[in-house]
């Protein structure tokens, strides 16, 4: 049987590896190891059982009071008591990070080095990344 690579992965997941794909024809004729509906099935579970930002296992990051103190005079100001006055449907509550893709100190690094439309940029200079952890485990500690 002949083999053609599949779809180029998403960034940083490489799981669709092993999926064969007939390089001509299709269907059992010609050799197919997986029908088309199981191929697309195989495929979806490959590409979803890991490709995420998902959380670490174990307890969240524990707040520390340098922490507290950072993201009092950086983030409250726009961020009181885990709140967006700008956009209160972001707010830093664990549900809401979560469904926006954010589950992880990583995640919300990211996204205080380049926010979306509202949110002002917090760069390296501004925020050593020291201090970006410590924030955002704070965040990932307190707002659950």
């Amino acid at each position: 049987m002949t083999v053609r690579p599949a779809a180029p992965a998403p960034r940083g997941c490489d799981h669709h590896r092993c999926l064969l794909i007939p390089a001509e024809g299709g269907g059992r004729e010609g050799g197919s190891i997986l029908g088309p509906p199981a191929l697309a099935l195989f495929a979806m579970l490959a590409l979803l059982s890991g490709c995420t930002d998902s959380p670490p296992p174990g307890p969240p990051p524990a707040a520390s009071a340098r922490g507290e103190q950072l993201f009092k005079e950086r983030c409250a100001p726009c961020h009181p008591d885990g709140g967006n006055v700008i956009n209160p449907r972001k707010t830093l509550h664990g549900g809401v990070l979560a469904d926006n893709g954010i589950t992880t100190s990583a995640g919300i690094i990211a996204r205080m080095r380049n926010p979306g439309p509202g949110m002002a940029r917090f760069d390296r200079g501004t925020i050593p990344d020291a201090d970006a952890r410590l924030i955002a485990e704070y965040i990932l500690a307190t707002y659950r």
